[in-house]
């Protein structure tokens, strides 16, 4: 039932157990998702808790993805602020949690924001920081994470998008030596 305002202040044995938590979403930035944590409400403690309660943010990494450019723009197209979601935690880095970041889509269905942006190819998969290389748990995310990027590079999206055949073709003739000789001619020839 307690609130956690900062990543130091939530127990080593709940990172230790990967350990879900709820919390509402607020805004994406460059370093992460900042979520505050919503604890567990039993019906008439809670509400005396809530005026004692001190407010704050955890800095929230998807555990496992390097994001795009692109990726950062979808999550904030995405996600919407006081939006619930669920986050697992991996990993516990200085003042940010690396997690599997769920969001709930209907009654019964939620997606793994980690692997919903590198199947639709807006980041490239890393290294899971937090889990012990060598843990069952991280190459079963891993292996979770590596299929997901796999499916959108068959599918050639996102980052893995490869240009057209028109585009390959332009790109070569706009870089080559000699047309790039031609351009700079004709620019001089115009200013003299």
């Amino acid at each position: 039932t307690a609130k956690f305002t900062s990543a130091l202040a939530i127990p080593v044995e709940f990172v230790e157990k990967n350990v879900k938590l709820r919390g509402e979403f607020h805004r994406v930035t460059a370093k992460g998702l900042e979520i505050e944590h919503v604890p567990i409400s039993i019906p008439f403690i809670t509400s005396i808790q809530r005026k004692w309660q001190p407010r704050g943010l955890l800095l929230v990494r998807l555990a496992g993805v390097e994001l795009a450019p692109s990726g950062v723009a979808w999550l904030q197209q995405e996600l919407k602020p006081k939006q619930l979601i669920w986050f697992q935690l991996l990993g516990r880095e200085d003042l940010a949690l690396e997690c599997l970041v769920l969001v709930n889509k209907g009654r019964f269905l939620s997606v793994c924001l980690n692997e919903e942006l590198l199947r639709r190819g807006l980041g490239r998969t890393a290294r899971i920081e937090g889990l012990h290389h060598d843990s069952h748990l991280y190459w079963k995310l891993h292996k979770r994470l590596l299929r997901a990027e796999l499916k959108a590079l068959k599918k050639n999206k996102g980052i893995w998008k490869e240009a057209s055949y028109s585009e390959r073709i332009r790109d070569r003739i706009s870089n080559n030596k000699f047309v790039q000789t031609l351009k700079q001619f004709a620019s001089w020839l115009r200013s003299s």
